[in-house]
């Protein structure tokens, strides 16, 4: 479709929008480390999870009773929930790391770890139960998950599963009227605004091309294009880098003391993204989140790229360096994403036909990265785990992937969610714009 005329005073005021962050509950800044076990966020999550699913089994089959795993009665038909683990025959093993030099077979790391023989557990506080029977595949959960499942035990001591409760979406707000957030921008129409998301940027690197980032800082902040174009920029209100903004040469982390050149060679591509953040941060509000590339804590959730990286962009008030994952509202729209290591981490240990399915998953489990503390390395909280999804976004969003996908999703209670997946910016050249709200 053509975008519309737009009016040549009007294209030079730059739209405003209402925003929130939501990022508290990922800042660990308040936590204390004592030396706590991983144990405690999996108990946390269990309750938390246990108690929602509860309230939902009187809608699913109230005729059947609820048992522990240790309460089981071979042949009683029943329900039980906890948490699932999965026995995984590819999985890596610390030990194989000491081993490796005796072993006589190469140690194999292949992109995904499933292995036809991987099986399913179910546990909690009480006891643990091998899993049996086609309805939960074990190429679909992975370790983490908390499930309701209906069967029943078998003389063999498994639970054989006749059905599967998950948590489905969260509860949504309602979106505000004439909102157009489910709506990738295809037409732009002058009453839109629009909300820009890019990752992958890897300044640095091999891949990175500087005039690319240029264009497209220069299209962002309309001084590219003819006056139409320079209207449509002015009708962005919101720009989220999604991680992996720089690439810091890994040679060089060796423990050792720096000589002079290598610390250039560290400093420069941070001191180039600052360079370019400038130009967008003078014009409109800019996000940036850590990744796993980036000069940040490494274990979810990742604390904010400290300020003094940015020493001309963070001058202006519109620049904000926000934790991975990152939570927000504009105009009562509520995002949610992640800099990519969620849904990375279950292509490695389940399957699925695209990322867009993997992070649907993420959603109806009511979990942002079920596989933390497993695989994925995360804080050990002690009281609480703020993955868990109380609130289902209007928009989720993943960065750092192969290529550019959308889908949307629908839940049992009207829920509607635009899912992204934000490509590398530096090997497609693609960024992502949404349309958020109109006027």
């Amino acid at each position: 479709m053509e975008a519309m005329e737009i009016d040549a005073e009007k294209h030079l005021q730059r739209k405003q929008s209402l925003y929130e962050s939501l990022d508290e509950k990922f800042r660990i800044e308040k936590e204390t480390y004592r030396g706590q076990q991983y144990s405690q966020i999996y108990f946390a999550r269990l309750h938390m999870m246990r108690t929602l699913i509860y309230s939902l089994i009187p809608n699913w089959k109230p005729h059947l009773p609820v048992c522990t795993v240790l309460g089981l009665e071979e042949g009683k038909e029943c329900i039980i929930v906890g948490t699932l683990y999965k026995h995984m025959k590819l999985k890596p093993c610390i030990l194989d790391e000491y081993s490796k030099e005796r072993s006589v077979a190469p140690l194999v790391k292949p992109h995904n770890f499933m292995h036809s023989d991987d099986s399913l557990v179910l546990e909690d506080e009480s006891g643990r139960v091998k899993l049996g029977g086609t309805m939960l595949l074990p190429s679909v959960y992975v370790t983490g998950t908390v499930v309701g499942l209906h069967g029943k035990e078998t003389s063999a001591g498994e639970f054989l599963v006749q059905d599967i409760l998950d948590a489905d979406l969260p509860p949504q707000i309602e979106l505000p009227l004439k909102s157009t957030v489910l709506s990738i921008a295809l037409a732009l129409t002058r009453e839109d605004k629009y909300v820009v998301f890019v990752s992958g940027l890897s300044v640095g690197s091999s891949t990175s091309n500087p005039l690319q980032f240029q264009l497209l800082v220069d299209h962002i902040t309309g001084h590219l294009g003819d006056e139409k174009e320079q209207g449509i920029a002015a009708q962005i209100v919101h720009v989220v880098i999604a991680g992996n903004s720089v690439a810091v040469p890994r040679g060089l982390l060796n423990g050792q003391n720096l000589a002079s050149k290598d610390q250039s060679r560290l400093s420069e591509p941070i001191k180039e993204l600052d360079i370019l953040l400038t130009q967008i941060a003078a014009g409109l509000p800019l996000d940036i989140m850590p990744g796993p590339d980036d000069p940040a804590n490494f274990s979810l959730p990742q604390q904010p790229l400290h300020r003094c990286l940015f020493p001309g962009s963070s001058a202006y008030n519109s620049f904000r360096s926000c934790t991975n994952p990152h939570s927000f509202e504009l105009e009562n729209i509520r995002f949610l994403g992640t800099s990519g290591q969620n849904v990375d981490d279950l292509e490695k240990y389940s399957e699925a036909k695209d990322k867009l399915e993997f992070m649907e998953r993420t959603l109806r489990w009511r979990h942002l990265a079920p596989t933390a503390p497993n695989t994925l390395g995360c804080y050990p909280f002690t009281d609480r785990d703020p993955f868990l999804i109380e609130s289902c976004p209007h928009v989720y969003f993943v960065g750092n992937q192969d290529k550019y996908e959308t889908r949307l999703i629908k839940g049992s209670e009207g829920q509607v969610v635009r899912l992204i997946c934000i490509p590398k910016f530096c090997e497609t050249g693609v960024a992502v714009v949404v349309s958020s709200v109109s006027s």
